[in-house]
């Protein structure tokens, strides 16, 4: 590890300190309601697995190393406000998460139908919400896969 790196990642653990997002972790409820829905580590064990049969997503990461220190910190300014959500989030199922992936592509195919494109306006708010829920129900499509595989 560089010295550069090291001071990033020094930085990180006295922004983690600082803002006690630990402690914040554990008030959220959100360790207790992962597992409650069935998510263990050995759960998350096939997620390994995949890494192991395709390498190259590592090496990816690795080679992304100290990109993603530097994103670290907005990550963990971001993280606090978002436990509400992620302890919500765990609660749902992946056929429900699914479902959503389809209705939101669904709504996508639907505003392109449904708004006219007469005007550059009309064009850019057509692209706008039909990107929003093509980028939703991808999310959540993933979302649901990765769920799925885990608590199986």
């Amino acid at each position: 590890m560089y010295i550069h790196e090291y001071g990033t990642v020094k930085n990180l653990l006295k922004q983690v300190e600082d803002t006690g997002l630990l402690t914040k972790v554990a008030e959220s409820g959100l360790l207790s309601k992962t597992q409650a829905a069935g998510l263990t580590l050995s759960k998350v064990e096939p997620l390994l697995l995949l890494a192991e049969t395709y390498p190259e997503v590592l090496v990816l990461v690795e080679a992304s190393g100290p990109d993603v220190l530097k994103i670290l910190p907005t990550i963990v300014d971001i993280a606090p406000g978002a436990l509400p959500l992620l302890a919500s989030a765990i609660s749902i199922s992946p056929g429900a998460l699914q479902g959503a992936s389809v209705l939101a592509l669904a709504a996508a195919a639907g505003v392109v139908v449904a708004v006219p494109d007469d005007t550059v306006v009309e064009v850019a708010a057509q692209t706008l919400a039909a990107g929003a829920l093509v980028g939703a129900g991808g999310a959540a499509a993933v979302g649901s896969v990765i769920l799925g595989k885990i608590l199986k």
